[in-house]
Parts: structure tokens; sequence; C-alpha cells
């Protein structure tokens, strides 16, 4: 009888320990708030669509979404950006509350037209992924003061442009958003360009969509 009652209190000892075990590691493994990576929020900005429809950053307020910049003539990183951008397109297509923002940083050439159909032949088909047209200037402005992130015309390059191939994240209230690293440090913007980036801005999304 002693033996029955040591084994059952053993038992619960073991339970016990299994559930603050596993209330642990769900506690290591929860979801991590994303930093913030500016003190503001981006600037307001305005320009047109691929459907000729002047709109402005208000139309992202309430809205978590992805920011490119990109050329619809560019023949190196552009179009792998965008066959991972349709990818993250897919994966929140029935969310209300997400968008894409794509800033073309060859305005001059990427007419609204133009756009239209370079967004058909990449698979963008969301009524919530905007591709934008504009002053090259005010453009260019936005991705380096707004976003941090590098825009610019260089001859020497082999379509006449270069700039980041990184997505940045932008939460509700418009700031943009990251996760941090080992060291516990922003990482700033996401790889646009490889796999890894894209799983990791798919998961923070999901973050940022139920905040």
């Amino acid at each position: 009888m002693d033996k029955k009652y040591a084994y059952v209190g053993v038992s619960f000892i073991i339970l016990i320990f299994g559930i603050y075990t596993v209330r642990n590691l769900r506690a290591t493994f929860k979801e991590t708030p994303l930093v913030q990576i500016k003190e503001t929020p981006i600037p307001s900005f305005q320009f047109t669509n691929q459907e000729g429809k002047v709109m402005s950053s208000d139309y992202y307020k309430g809205k978590v979404y992805v920011v490119e910049f990109f050329f619809t003539t560019c023949t190196t990183i552009c179009p792998k950006m965008n066959v991972n951008m349709v990818k993250i397109q897919n994966e929140f297509y029935s969310a209300i509350d997400f968008g894409i923002a794509s800033f073309s940083i060859n305005p001059k050439h990427d007419t609204p037209e133009v756009l239209k159909s370079y967004a058909k032949e990449k698979g963008a088909t969301s009524r919530r992924w905007h591709f934008f047209t504009g002053d090259q200037a005010e453009i260019y402005k936005l991705a380096t003061e707004g976003f941090t992130l590098y825009v610019g015309e260089n001859k020497k390059e082999i379509d006449g442009f270069e700039h980041s191939g990184s997505f940045a994240l932008i939460d509700k209230n418009g700031f943009i958003r990251s996760r941090k690293d080992d060291f516990g440090n922003s990482i700033g913007f996401y790889d646009g360009l490889s796999e890894e980036g894209i799983k990791m801005i798919i998961e923070d999304i999901t973050i940022l969509l139920k905040e």
C-alpha cells in the first residue's frame, strides 16, 4: 500500500513538473513583440497607382503592409523580389487589413499603364497591392528619408538604377517594425531575395495583424 501511495505521489510530482515545463516552454517560444525601428511613423505620401488612381498613405491606415522599391525594366534583383512578394500576397490574400506598396524608382518610364501590365505579368492580383509612380524626387526622398532604404540612378549599373533588395514591414499605425536578431538587436528590414527572409516576414506579418 505504501508503495502504491508512493507511486501516486511521484506520478503527481511528475505531472506538476510537466505542466510547469510546458508553461515555461510556451513562455519561451511565445510571439515576441516586434520592435519599432524609428521613433516616428513613415511620412505621408501621395502617388498614382497602376489603375491611374491617385492614392495617399491614408489608404494604409489601420493596415499592416509591406513596402518595396523597384522598377519594371530591372533585370537583376526585382524579378526575384516580386516572385517572393507574390508569395506574401498569396499568404494573406483574404486579409482585408493587409496590403502591399511597390514604388517605382524609374517613374518616367513606369507609367500607370506600364505598371498595370507589369503587375498582371508578375501575378499581382490582389486589389490591395498597389504599384506607385509619380515625381522621382519625391519617391527617392520617401525611400531614403522615410524608409532609410537606398535608391539611386547609376549609369554604371546594368539597368541604370540601383536599390535595396529589402522589404520594409509597416504596422497599422504607420511605424516600421522588425524582429530582433540573436543579440537582441533589430534586423531593420527583411531580405526580399531569400527564402528565410520571406519566411520571417510572413511570420511577423501574422504577429502584427493580431495587434
